[in-house]
């Protein structure tokens, strides 16, 4: 067990926990912030899915011990942002959710998509919202949603 300082949504928070506990589980176990789910464990699912500086990253794949000093920011924490709140607004506003379980990895990637590229084609969001996968295949108006962030966002 080892003490990792992390900054998660703008918060100092310390943790003491194995060096090769996932992110994931360090924010959902040690942390209780419950927003961030688990759902297939390899990363290929998106539901984990938090920024590190930035970057939309699968967090059940990320050690704390590589975190470091990056910057966590997980779904509890995206509306501080004009984009996130922009994309959560968009997200209700459309009505995109069905079971939600994989919606806090979907807005996590979308205002990852709209932060690197503020306008993107339909293309781009299928092609970058393509690995988060939704169960209940509300694809269309994840679409939407997306589109409709991209609008208010500008």
């Amino acid at each position: 067990m080892k003490d990792f300082q992390l900054e998660v949504n703008g918060e100092r928070r310390t943790v003491t926990v194995d060096p090769s506990t996932p992110l994931l589980w360090v924010l959902r176990d040690g942390l209780k912030m419950t927003g961030t789910k688990y759902g297939c464990g390899i990363g290929a699912c998106g539901a984990c899915t938090v920024h590190l500086d930035g970057v939309a990253t699968r967090s059940c794949l990320v050690p704390v011990s590589l975190v470091g000093a990056r910057r966590v920011v997980t779904i509890e924490g995206i509306a501080r942002d004009a984009v996130g709140a922009a994309v959560q607004d968009a997200w209700v506003e459309t009505d995109v959710v069905q079971c939600g379980y994989c919606q806090s990895g979907q807005i996590m990637t979308a205002v990852a998509l709209l932060k690197s590229k503020p306008d993107p084609s339909d293309g781009e969001v299928e092609q970058s919202m393509g690995g988060t996968l939704c169960r209940c295949g509300t694809y269309a108006r994840i679409r939407v949603a997306v589109r409709r962030a991209s609008s208010r966002a500008k």
